[in-house]
């Protein structure tokens, strides 16, 4: 992957501009960062809002969060980095227009999951990415394509 890669600190720097925060901010980390692809990690800690309604007792992650955690770094991280490259000052905020996801395995809570995004196409401002999720075991829990359009904002 190489020298296309972005430093630790332009990784960090690409993790405090996405707009999702709090409760609703499920990377933790992003480990690797290119013109090419996203690798993001994010631990689910067990006492997140969401476990006390979903299979009360058994608790799962709900897929509609594991979306949303592929969207974060495969739409709207990558996003905002190729951006970056193209136009630092232009700001725009992801429109989630596409989504074809499979689900393969149960993510409990205290699951830590990698999430891997590779760029399909990135033009005017629309990108569509290859993601996955997998947890520590190596297993792959959801994999699929997502798209979102960058809409610009004043």
């Amino acid at each position: 992957m190489g020298a296309d890669l972005c430093s630790q600190d332009e990784c960090q720097d690409i993790l405090a501009q996405i707009p999702q925060s709090g409760s609703f901010r499920f990377l933790d980390q992003i480990r690797e960062l290119s013109d090419s692809h996203i690798i993001a990690n994010y631990r689910f800690r067990g006492d997140e809002w969401f476990y006390s309604g979903h299979f009360p007792g058994d608790p799962v992650t709900p897929g509609v969060i594991l979306i949303e955690a592929m969207a974060q770094a495969g739409l709207v991280a990558l996003g905002i980095y190729l951006l970056r490259k193209e136009n630092p000052k232009m700001k725009l905020r992801t429109l989630f227009s596409e989504c074809e996801v499979e689900f393969f395995e149960v993510v409990p809570p205290g699951a830590q999951i990698t999430i891997t995004g590779t760029k399909i196409y990135w033009r005017q401002h629309k990108l569509k990415s290859s993601v996955e999720i997998t947890l520590d075991n190596g297993r792959r829990a959801a994999a699929g394509t997502i798209a979102g359009l960058g809409v610009e904002v004043e």
